[in-house]
């Protein structure tokens, strides 16, 4: 369970991390069949000759357990309200970052998109649905050098005076970022990094980015939404809300 403290810098920072989430013979099992699934070889570092690759679907028992932690279902429950999220059953996409002089191309900074417009775009909206939390699994341990994600503290309370007006169709994704990146580039940054079964629990508009890998061990990580019941309730008491409320008092400052 998370503490008052945990709950706290959650609403101001944007995030919070949940340190052995999961157990390291979890992660462990998780990563094994993530080389599987790799043309590249965990012990051949000649075999790693792209930046970045990634990998989808992995729904079996290992990846199963690591989503259902029973410490992660209760700092769901607090940090979103009992009831209001859906359980997941898997783990969904894993960008798998290797050490290369090569840029990797999807290092710029954003938020993420929550649901499908009629075009098939993705946009953003106030009440965030189809995304109660961005989640960041560690499946291998996760050094500072190693292409950890990202983030930057506090700049989830940038985002809601740019969704204000715009109702339930929200904006594309793509404008929202162009407008939000700029107005939280004075935000601290720090990153994500950790053992394996560590897992960051992200409020759904935090502004976070990949980065090029300097180290020596390739990041094994997933990167899947909470998926809510529905729209996020601006007047519940829950953190996430909260926090959408705060954001909101700042058009007013």
């Amino acid at each position: 369970m998370l503490t008052d403290a945990d709950v706290q810098a959650f609403r101001d920072d944007g995030f919070v991390a949940v340190r052995g989430a999961f157990p390291r013979s979890v992660a462990d099992a998780c990563a094994e069949e993530i080389w599987a699934a790799l043309p590249e070889s965990p012990d051949d570092p000649s075999t790693w000759s792209v930046p970045v690759r990634r990998l989808h679907g992995f729904g079996t028992p290992p990846f199963a357990t690591a989503a259902r932690a029973p410490v992660l279902h209760e700092a769901f429950d607090q940090l979103v309200g009992s009831g209001r999220w859906v359980p997941r059953t898997g783990l969904g996409t894993i960008p798998v970052r290797f050490p290369s002089s090569e840029e990797p191309g999807d290092d710029g900074w954003h938020l993420e998109g929550s649901f499908a417009g009629p075009d098939g775009g993705p946009r953003v909206n106030l009440r965030s649905d189809g995304r109660a939390l961005l989640m960041l699994f560690l499946f291998a341990d996760v050094g500072p050098d190693d292409a950890p994600t990202r983030i930057r503290v506090g700049s989830h309370l940038d985002v809601p005076p740019f969704l204000a007006q715009a109702g339930n169709e929200g904006r594309e994704w793509m404008a929202v970022c162009q407008d939000v990146v700029p107005a939280s580039a004075d935000r601290p940054v720090v990153t994500a990094h950790g053992e394996a079964g560590d897992v960051f629990l992200c409020h759904p508009f935090l502004v976070h980015a990949a980065q090029p890998h300097h180290g020596t061990r390739p990041r094994l990580m997933a990167q899947p939404p909470l998926e809510p019941t529905g729209p996020v309730d601006l007047d519940a008491p829950y953190p996430v809300a909260a926090a959408i409320r705060a954001g909101l008092c700042r058009i007013r400052t």
